[in-house]
């Protein structure tokens, strides 16, 4: 396939009224950060409808699940900012919200991690990552302090 048929050039960033960010806890080995990331990802992506867009399609016309339509930021902050950002977030309203706990390095399956923050007050939850979508100026608020991760 050829770039003169695809029907939006490589070069053109549309700017998107929303922003993804994954907020990680600055004490994360790698295996743990790949690990937040991803499950925080899989509730981004079914934050609402029209966040993903269509199955990827290749020369050969194999189909591939589709993913996110715009950027994700992956950043890291201090236990305090994420504990912050999360508060701020569920105050707001407009932000979607997924949070990974330290608890749930230990549980081995969707119920057990339901259970293990259903048993947590809000204010107490080891927060290890959080995933924020929702209006862009509204998640840079939420997340300043924080740094790119790198």
């Amino acid at each position: 396939m050829s770039t003169a048929s695809l029907p939006v050039p490589f070069d053109a960033a549309p700017r998107f009224d929303t922003k993804v960010v994954v907020l990680l806890s600055e004490d994360l080995t790698a295996w743990q950060e790949l690990n937040v990331t991803s499950f925080l990802m899989s509730g981004v992506a079914v934050s609402a409808p029209g966040v993903t867009g269509e199955p990827y399609r290749d020369g050969d016309d194999n189909t591939y699940l589709p993913m996110l339509r715009q950027p994700v930021l992956v950043m890291t902050a201090s236990a305090p900012l994420l504990a912050a950002a999360r508060a701020k977030a569920v105050a707001r309203g407009d932000v979607s919200i997924a949070i990974y706990t330290r608890e749930l390095f230990t549980t081995g399956h969707d119920e057990a991690n339901r259970a293990a923050v259903a048993a947590v007050a809000a204010d107490e939850l080891d927060l290890v990552g959080l995933a924020l979508r929702g209006p862009r100026n509204a998640v840079d608020r939420l997340v300043k302090g924080a740094r790119l991760h790198g």
